[in-house]
Parts: structure tokens; sequence; C-alpha cells
């Protein structure tokens, strides 16, 4: 990924994540693209309905209000329409007073490749494709799902991320699933004081921690963030270690020993949160904001296979 080109947290939103597009899509399913287009210009006078990651943007956003100088923050627009059926979408954003003013539409290609051009630290979407691409050209992305209730948080904004295969390489991981628990735990223990790799969500928590520092009183900062991860004691030592050498500061970091996650989102208030496991969404997303991240062995073909022989 090339590098931000300013200090700014830069984050990258597909449409269909930003704004409630179903009606839209299901023209465009239904009867094609063309119908697709003429729907969008009959209306792109009506605003649409917020999407799943509407409330975060919000907040994003308003973090700009609270620190002084030129914008800290921006979000960026990236969208499978052209220009003509995008038009709603931009029409849609000044309803909302948000300000995104800078887009790449596409003309129905993927638009992860513009990710890093505008040098954004993260891309969210509704495309698992979309996701995935950008993965792999190194680029933080997550597929956004939506919660089954709403966030029970209003005055901060609040990120939860896994560990390992998210800010974490799947290194650790990958013995655990081959291997097994008792392999990880020897594996971990002696490596302890060993820093684990970054992950892909690595520069997003730095830049995060970056704009944090941002604010000069750290208990009136409106941002945290919190590692919630399977591990338990003790292959906890070598996180802690890892986020030290890193220089970067977790708010809350919470050791659950494979235990659901949802209640804990639930009770940090998570805006958003980000794991590479199937099952650990569905055990989140019943309370907040998920974002499917697509990478390490728990997303392999190899452990899709176990798993497959594993249910049969």
């Amino acid at each position: 990924m090339s590098e931000s080109k300013s200090n700014k947290l830069v984050i990258a939103i597909s449409s269909r994540a930003l704004f409630n597009l179903d009606e839209s899509h299901r023209v465009y399913t239904e009867s094609g693209l063309e119908a697709y287009a003429r729907y969008q210009m009959e209306h792109e006078e009506e605003p649409l309905e917020v999407g799943d990651a509407y409330p975060m943007v919000k907040k994003l956003l308003h973090l700009n209000e609270s620190l002084p100088g030129a914008p800290k923050v921006e979000v960026i627009l990236l969208s499978r329409n052209s220009a003509d059926t995008g038009l709603r979408v931009f029409n849609s954003i000044e309803h909302y007073k948000l300000n995104i003013t800078r887009a790449a539409f596409c003309g129905g290609l993927s638009p992860y490749r513009y990710a890093s051009a505008f040098g954004c630290q993260l891309f969210l979407s509704t495309e698992a494709d979309d996701v995935r691409h950008a993965l792999e050209h190194g680029i933080a992305a997550a597929t956004l799902m939506a919660p089954k209730a709403g966030s029970n948080n209003q005055g901060e904004l609040r990120f939860a991320f896994d560990g390992d295969a998210v800010l974490f390489s799947d290194d650790a991981e990958r013995i655990f699933k081959q291997e097994g628990l008792s392999a990880f735990t020897a594996s971990e223990r002696a490596a302890a004081k060993t820093p684990l790799p970054g992950g892909p969500f690595k520069p997003f928590l730095d830049a995060l921690h970056r704009l944090q520092a941002e604010f000069v009183d750290a208990e009136s900062c409106p941002i945290r963030t919190a590692l919630v991860t399977a591990r338990s004691a003790p292959a906890h030592e070598r996180v802690i270690r890892t986020l030290r050498a890193w220089n970067i500061r977790i708010d809350e970091s919470l050791f659950l020993g494979g235990l659901a996650k949802g209640e804990f989102l639930k009770a940090y208030g998570a805006d958003v949160f980000f794991d590479d496991q199937q099952a650990h969404i569905d055990s989140a997303s019943a309370h907040v904001a998920t974002g499917h991240v697509p990478h390490g062995v728990a997303n392999s073909p190899e452990f899709a296979k176990k798993t497959l022989k594993i249910d049969q």
C-alpha cells in the first residue's frame, strides 16, 4: 500500500455501505443495467435512506469539528456507479450534510484500485470480492454487515478488532488451525518476547492512534479502541509486547479464551468490530456492526476443506 499523502485518517467507503441501495439493486438484478440507470436518474432528487456505515461515517466526520486546523479525517466515496447514476448518491451526501467531496465512479468495475491512490488506510464495502481484492493489494478492508441492534454508544467512536489475521499476521493462528491448541500455546509461550508481524489492519490502527494523539486531553478523546481476542493466558503476553513494540496504545483489551464475543462487544459499545472468522462475525452482528476481513488461514481453501470434512 502506498503511504498516505498526509497525516489525515482517510477512509474509503462504497455507496452501498453508506446508503441503502437495496431497491435500486433490485431493479438492476431484475431488469438490467439500462433500467437501473433510468431508475436512478428518475429518482436522483430523492435522497437515499442511510446505510449500514452511515452512523460511523457521521461520527468520523464530526471529529473534524473537535480539532483545530485542517481536517484530520476524510471519507472518500468509491462506487461501481457511473457519474450519471452516481449523481443521486452525491445529492444524498449533500442532503445529509456530509462533508464528502472526493469520489471515484467506476462504471460497473471494482473501485478498490483507487483506495491506495487516494491514500486510504481503510476500505469498507458490501461487495465481498472488492474487499478481497483490496486486501490482496495491501489495503485494510472489510465487508460491512448491519447489526441486528443499534449501538448503545452515542458520544464516542469505538472501534474493536480481533487480533490474529486482523491486527496481527495469521502466523500464530495457522499453528492453531493446523496443529491444535497445545502447539499454539507452546509456540506463543516460546515466542512471548518476539513481536508478532503486522496484519492487514495494523496501518489503520496506527492511523487511529495518531489521530487520538491529536487530542491534548486523553480523557476527552472521542475515539476508543479495543482488542477483542479469543486468546487467553499465557498467549496474552506476546500480544501485549507486540503492541508495545509498535508503540501503539489500545484502550481496552479483552482476552476471552474462546468465549463468544457478541455480549462483550455489546458491553463495550462498538461502532464496528473487525474479525476474520465468520463464527465470530455471527456472534457479534447480533449486537454491533461488523466487518468481515476475509484474510488469513481461516479464509483459505485449505481450511475450508478441513472444516467441511469435520462438518460431514
